[in-house]
């Protein structure tokens, strides 16, 4: 199970590959409220336009 400081690292990276790949994006966008994921996750699908799974399977 990672810690905290490793979930927030991945992140971070996550975060930084979205907004290189979707320059509209900004960090409100993308800002990281935990219990809070789902609200985050229909903002990005909004605005991308892609479902929560597309948007995940442009990094792995």
């Amino acid at each position: 199970m990672p810690n905290s400081t490793e979930i927030q690292g991945n992140w971070d990276e996550f975060k930084g590959k979205l907004k290189q790949k979707y320059a509209e994006l900004t960090d409100d966008d993308l800002k990281y409220e935990e219990g809070k994921d789902d609200e985050m996750w229909g903002r990005l699908e909004q605005k991308i336009g892609k479902a929560k799974k597309e948007i995940l399977s442009l990094f792995q």
